[in-house]
C-alpha cells in the first residue's frame, strides 16, 4: 500500500513522508506525515488472514454480475455496514479516475 500511495501522491520512492509500521508498533499500519494527511485522510490498517475467504468469495460473486467494478457491502448485527472494494481501484477513484472496469 505504501508504494501505491507514493505513486498516486507523486512522491519519490525514497520519501520519508509515508512510513510503514514495524511489527507490534501501535497506530496505523501506514503512516502519512505532515500535510499528506490532508491529501489522504484515512487511518490504514492492513491485514492478511485466511479467515477472510468468505469476504473474497462474496466479492468474487459481485464480479460475476457485470463488467462494472465489484463492490461488496457487509454488515454484522449492531454494527454499521462497511464497503469492500479492490484497493487499487479505490486509489484510482480517490485520486481522480472514476470510470468503470473495462476488463472481462
Amino acid at each position: 500500500m505504501r508504494e501505491k500511495l507514493i505513486t498516486k501522491l507523486g512522491l519519490h520512492s525514497d520519501t520519508d513522508l509515508i512510513k510503514t509500521a514495524v511489527m507490534g508498533e501501535s497506530g496505523a499500519d501506514v503512516k502519512l506525515i505532515g500535510n499528506l494527511k490532508d491529501s489522504f485522510p484515512f487511518s490504514i490498517e492492513c491485514k492478511n488472514q485466511e479467515k477472510y475467504k468468505g469476504v473474497y468469495g462474496a466479492l468474487d460473486q459481485a464480479t460475476t454480475h457485470s463488467k462494472m467494478e465489484p463492490l461488496l457491502v457487509i454488515k454484522m448485527n449492531h454494527r454499521k455496514p462497511i464497503v469492500v472494494l479492490d484497493a487499487e481501484y479505490f486509489l484510482e477513484v480517490y485520486f481522480g479516475r472514476t470510470n468503470n472496469r473495462t476488463d472481462s
